[in-house]
């Protein structure tokens, strides 16, 4: 009887691509879904901020719960980096503790049940070998690890390191492989994209990126996750909006638009700059804005609030996110005067509902429109709805297209259409499919 492992990837899709590398150093071991009935457990955790640690605490502990007698328990990943002694003196529960570093000897730790902390920070190359989850079509692509960004509110360069990129060859090696096993829709990430290769000297990285993807033959879609606004060009922007491959997709995390708290992010790029890059990448065809900001960050006056409140509802970002800002410990703003709870949570609060708002008037756009969509899987909304995506958006984060007229063409999951966007009902967009592609 073969062992069983479950496995849960908690956090950005970066981490999602370190658990796929270990699922493909544990092919020998049955996925299971059922935790009680699993050999081995692995939670692949999160370290960003207050709720994502709170999370990855509270995952571990419910399924040390819930474990059977004899199994193993891993914690990894970047809570178990940043907080490695601590983690490892209060939690007894855990039987291996392993951070950012030893992801492709996960087997051997498994089989010794040791605890690790390489210093080095993994990245996933072409020689790694990764079990894709979640979908036969799409892959994300980790083209570089750590930031040489020093924003005062974030801890990953902490334990992160500096921004390391991959070679050019590694990610062509990588995707043609990918391709040649199916995978035709690519989303390339890490957490600064726009300043790929900047520590190899490469002056537009990013821009010889899109034209070595562009010349594999197979890849039929693609998207750029995590631009920064300091090293985004509008050399780049136009290198995404004029390729054949990218999809015209910007997402540009701003966290604020009000100069003063700008500064006190240490994000020095100013109000005037920033607007003058969202501006150009949205009056490209077809552009696709998405961003994130925080709310509640030291230093964030009533005015300033309102500053940003007011941009954010006269832009209209397709998508953006809101973060309830989080002190952490070593980052510059934690001994910063810090906003109260409360405030903190009105303004999100604020921020969310121009959020809808934002989403709402983006997916009104799309009516009438025909659009090439893939077909994912049967809608959890009823059985006689198909679940859809257009392949602009990004896989999980943008939303779904509910398919209630198949025009009686064959279904395949995985495959292009062209669908003509017919109703919005409520936030949820309905669709008609035309033809197969």
């Amino acid at each position: 009887m073969s062992k069983k492992l479950h496995l849960v990837s908690l956090g950005c899709t970066k981490n999602l691509v370190d658990s796929e590398v270990m699922l493909g150093r544990l092919q020998e071991y049955e996925i299971t879904d059922d935790s009680t009935q699993a050999d081995v457990i692995i939670v692949n955790t999160c370290g960003f901020i207050e709720a994502a640690k709170e999370e990855s605490i509270n995952t571990v502990l419910n399924l040390h719960e819930q474990r059977k007698s004899n199994s193993i328990l891993v914690m990894s990943g970047c809570l178990t980096e940043r907080y490695k002694k601590e983690l490892q003196e209060s939690m007894p529960e855990i039987d291996i503790f392993t951070g950012v570093g030893d992801y492709e000897k996960i087997d051997q730790l498994i089989s010794s049940k040791q605890s690790t902390f390489t210093p080095e920070v993994y990245l996933a190359n072409e020689k790694a070998t990764r079990v894709i989850t979640g979908s036969n079509y799409h892959a994300y692509i980790k083209i570089a690890e750590g930031c040489n960004q020093s924003c005062s509110f974030c801890a990953i360069p902490s334990f992160k390191g500096k921004l390391n990129s991959r070679t050019l060859d590694s990610i062509v090696t990588e995707v043609t492989n990918l391709v040649e096993n199916g995978f035709y829709d690519f989303s390339f990430i890490s957490q600064d994209s726009s300043s790929f290769g900047r520590d190899m000297q490469m002056s537009d990285g990013l821009i010889s990126l899109i034209k070595a993807v562009e010349g594999i033959e197979g890849v039929y879609s693609a998207r750029i996750l995590y631009l920064y606004p300091s090293t985004t060009t509008f050399e780049l922007i136009d290198a995404i909006s004029e390729s054949s491959v990218f999809q015209t997709y910007y997402d540009m995390p701003i966290q604020h638009i009000d100069n003063s708290v700008l500064k006190t992010m240490k994000r020095g790029f100013g109000e005037k700059k920033t607007i003058e890059l969202l501006e150009y990448m949205k009056s490209k065809p077809n552009a696709f804005l998405r961003t994130s900001v925080i709310a509640g960050h030291p230093g964030e006056s009533d005015d300033s609030f309102e500053r940003l409140e007011k941009f954010m509802k006269r832009f209209e970002f397709d998508r953006f996110n809101t973060f309830h800002y989080s002190n952490e410990e070593t980052t510059a703003a934690f001994d910063m005067d810090q906003i109260s709870q409360e405030i903190i949570d009105e303004r999100a609060d604020i921020m969310g509902q121009i959020a809808e708002t934002s989403t709402v008037n983006s997916l009104e756009k799309m009516l009438g429109q025909t659009i090439t969509i893939v077909i994912d899987k049967e809608s959890d909304e009823h059985e006689y709805l198909l679940s859809a995506r257009p392949l602009i958006w990004a896989v999980d984060i943008d939303g779904e297209v509910l398919i209630n007229d198949t025009a009686d063409l064959a279904i395949e999951y995985g495959k292009r259409y062209k669908a003509e966007i017919t109703e919005l009902a409520g936030t949820q967009l309905l669709a008609t499919l035309k033809v197969k592609l």
